[in-house]
C-alpha cells in the first residue's frame, strides 16, 4: 500500500490502516524512544501511548503530510512527559544488572547525561541515519539550528564517554597495584 492511501486510510479511522502503520512504525519507534529513555520497558510504553495518541488526534494529522514524522514528534513528546513523571515521581533506574536492552552502561550513563532532546538528535542522525531537513519535519525547527545542537550533544558525548574511560583506566591502574 502506497504512503498517501495509508494515510488516507489511516484519518478516516480504519483500524486496518492503524495496524498496518503500527507494523510499519512500531519497531523503529521502539529504538527511537529507548534512546531517548534508556529504558527498554518505559519506551515500550511509550510508543503504545503514542500509538494511542496518534488513533485518538487522527482527525488532527493533515492527509498529505509526513505521518512518519507525525508519529516521531508524538514520541518524542510523549518521551519527554515520562522523563518528566519519572523526574517527579522518582522513579528509580532499573536495578543493577537487570538486562533491559542492548546498550552498553558507559554509553548510558553518557546518554543520561545528555537532555532528552539531544539523545533523539543523536539517535536519529547516528542510528536512524536522518538528514537534518528530515529532522527538521520531526521537531518543527529549522535544519541549521538542529545540525549546531547536534554538534553540540555529538561533542558532550564525546568528552562524557572520554572522561568514562579515563576515569576506569585510573581505577584498573589503582587496583593493580
Amino acid at each position: 500500500m502506497d504512503a498517501h492511501k495509508l494515510d488516507e486510510l489511516f484519518c478516516s479511522g480504519s483500524e486496518q490502516a492503524l495496524a498496518d502503520v503500527i507494523a510499519l512504525y512500531g519497531q523503529p519507534l521502539l529504538r527511537y524512544c529507548h534512546h531517548i529513555l534508556c529504558d527498554y520497558h518505559d519506551a515500550q510504553d511509550a510508543v503504545q501511548t503514542t500509538f494511542i495518541k496518534a488513533y485518538d488526534n487522527r482527525s488532527r494529522f493533515q492527509a498529505g503530510s509526513n505521518l512518519g514524522a507525525w508519529l516521531y514528534r508524538l514520541a518524542y513528546h510523549t518521551c519527554v512527559d515520562l522523563l518528566r513523571q519519572r523526574k517527579l515521581h522518582m522513579i528509580p533506574p532499573p536495578a543493577e544488572g537487570t538486562e533491559t536492552d542492548y546498550i552498553g552502561e558507559e554509553l548510558r550513563q553518557a546518554l543520561e547525561q545528555l537532555a532528552p532532546e539531544q539523545r533523539a538528535l543523536v539517535y536519529g542522525r547516528v542510528i536512524e541515519e536522518r538528514s537534518f531537513d528530515a529532522l527538521a519535519v520531526i521537531y518543527g525547527k529549522p535544519a541549521a539550528t538542529l545540525r549546531k545542537r547536534y554538534e553540540r550533544a555529538r561533542k558532550k558525548l564525546a568528552l562524557l564517554l572520554q572522561d568514562t574511560s579515563e576515569g576506569r583506566r585510573r581505577s584498573y591502574e589503582s587496583n593493580a597495584r
